[in-house]
């Protein structure tokens, strides 16, 4: 049977583009599709916007750390309306490279929604229909909102790069990092923010010791924390959103925020005409190569609900291709994944957590926790967190967990070490770098406790 494409990819986010691209380059005839902007939530409405943010609103504490330091500086009020017309015009940039890079790899785009008819036949939305040899589902997820009364009220991550004006007090709803980083940004932008989260202490599912003390430093630093606490009732007020919290606290906001989870992007993608499963949160089942239970249908990133990061779904992508197009079977390699959480101060974590070692084997435990000399000099209260958690039996470090300015890009450097299975001998074995927070990594000679 002829087909009209070799592959057709259903979304232009990271990961649709790179196996887009990688595989045109194997001599694939190859097309896309992208009902909204190119880019997907990375680079339109997730971690490019985001982290702009975070840039942004770290300047008013570096304006009072200059001050301490010598420096004659005066900070004026924060220019909503000037970064945001800038931000946008970044988010167009980077689209149109996107493009540039699908187009310079003669994939054909089309702007449109697609839809499966079958197993081999998309549908698009702007009219007319395209056959592929393989299918590959790269839509993402969305954010939700949660079954109550008035939801509808409330903004979620993707719109909050779209305010009309910065709101004077905001609510924020959940503990997961996209709440915390956004109680951390719109905290240090100068908006007055409250955080509702139903459990006991935010970031659930990272190590307990560096979720303590984020949190520590998140309230110190002005946000308006409250665990245990759920929203309860909202409505409209003509001077804003008013919020009842299951601590019985009534209050109005200028805004309330959704951070309360995302699921995968599947509905009405006709996947009920292929045998594609799909999991309990909405998620497209897969297996080790990406494979669903279609054999011509594949389906990588956060539509698939495995690890949702944006380059795990660019490696989930790469190794399609090699497995598809290459003809070498690569399975995804989700083991030992970095990964940063940009609240203030960052959060750079690696393996496992003090809590899943303890319970999988004895452990010992590396730890430290120290003023930075930047802030020191100046009196600043905030304190670094270094651990390192190590096998008894191996000596391997199963865990690295950083709580520092700029602990993403330490994190990205242990990861090679721990990736390649660096033993806590090996890191005592590395000379330190001197002055820098990072050298405290190669340099806890003792254990703090065990486990």
């Amino acid at each position: 049977m002829s087909f009209d494409v070799d592959l057709f990819v259903i979304g232009g986010g990271s990961g649709g583009v790179r196996a887009a691209r990688v595989a045109a380059a194997t001599g694939a005839k190859v097309a896309l599709a992208e009902e909204f902007r190119m880019g997907g939530t990375c680079v339109i409405r997730g971690c490019v916007p985001k982290k702009l943010m975070v840039y942004a609103s770290s300047y008013r504490e570096i304006f009072h750390d200059a001050s301490d330091y010598g420096w004659e500086v005066s900070a004026g009020g924060f220019d909503w309306h000037k970064f945001r017309n800038r931000l946008h015009g970044e988010l167009d940039r980077l689209e149109g490279i996107y493009r540039s890079l699908l187009s310079n790899s003669d994939v054909t785009i089309h702007d449109a929604r697609a839809t499966l008819k079958d197993p081999h036949t998309v549908r698009l939305s702007t009219g007319g229909e395209i056959t592929a040899k393989h299918i590959l589902i790269a839509t993402g997820g969305h954010p939700v909102k949660p079954d109550l009364e008035n939801a509808d009220l409330g903004i979620t991550s993707n719109e909050i790069f779209l305010l009309e004006d910065l709101p004077k007090s905001i609510l924020i709803i959940g503990g997961g990092y996209i709440a915390c980083e956004f109680a951390c940004i719109l905290n240090g932008l100068g908006v007055e923010v409250t955080q509702f989260y139903r459990g006991a202490q935010i970031l659930r599912g990272f190590d307990d010791e560096a979720r303590g003390h984020i949190a520590d430093h998140m309230v110190r630093n002005g946000v308006k924390l409250h665990v245990g606490t759920n929203l309860l009732e909202m409505r409209k007020q003509d001077d804003g959103i008013w919020v009842k919290g299951t601590d019985g606290s009534e209050r109005i906001y200028g805004e309330v925020m959704f951070a309360t989870g995302r699921d995968p992007n599947t509905s009405d993608l006709g996947l009920e005409n292929t045998d594609v499963k799909i999991g309990r949160r909405g998620q497209i089942e897969v297996d080790k190569f990406s494979q669903t239970a279609q054999p011509s249908i594949y389906a990588i990133g956060d539509v698939t609900n495995r690890v949702n990061l944006t380059p795990v779904a660019i490696r989930e992508g790469m190794a399609f291709v090699e497995t598809v197009f290459n003809g070498t079977p690569t399975p995804v390699d989700h083991d030992l994944i970095p990964s940063a959480v940009f609240t203030q101060p960052e959060y750079g974590t690696i393996g496992l957590t003090e809590e899943e070692a303890r319970d999988q084997e004895p452990v010992d435990i590396y730890c430290t926790s120290f003023k930075p000399m930047q802030r020191a000099f100046i009196g600043r209260d905030e304190r670094v967190l270094m651990k390192l958690i190590v096998s008894q039996e191996t000596d391997k470090v199963l865990g690295c967990h950083i709580v520092a300015d700029h602990a993403g890009e330490m994190i990205q450097l242990a990861g090679v070490a721990i990736k390649m299975g660096a033993t806590k001998a090996q890191f005592d074995q590395v000379c330190a770098v001197h002055p820098t927070m990072a050298e405290e990594l190669v340099t806890m000679k003792t254990p703090m406790r065990s486990a």
